[in-house]
């Protein structure tokens, strides 16, 4: 898995690509969002579209990612889920938890 940092404004856009299902994402990940918070800026699109898998350890990451913007007043929005990752999503029901756009500029403008 691979993470590229874009400042986009008052938000971040962290692309995502490779399958996101081991501990060592977890670290990737948080170590993004880590840097995310200290400069600032709590506030996270994370774009999911050369993400062709994730399974519950990924799940797993993604909570974890949530969890640590919002106790930093932050938000996190996902974008460009294949329909293949969406779809566990829907099974396991987290598009309920997650903001999920279907594209960035969608998600950056906060809108459906």
């Amino acid at each position: 898995m691979k993470v590229n940092r874009i400042p986009h404004g008052a938000a971040t856009v962290l692309e995502v690509s490779g399958k996101v299902m081991s501990g060592s994402d977890l670290e990737i990940l948080k170590d993004e969002v880590k840097a995310v918070i200290d400069a600032g800026s709590p506030h996270v699109v994370l774009d999911l579209a050369e993400v062709p898998w994730v399974n519950s350890t990924g799940l797993g990451i993604l909570i974890t990612i949530h969890h640590s913007l919002r106790a930093a007043d932050g938000t996190l929005r996902l974008c460009g889920l294949s329909e293949r990752v969406l779809s566990i999503f829907q099974v396991s029901r987290l598009e309920r938890v997650f903001d999920v756009y279907p594209d960035r500029d969608k998600a950056l403008a906060g809108r459906a």
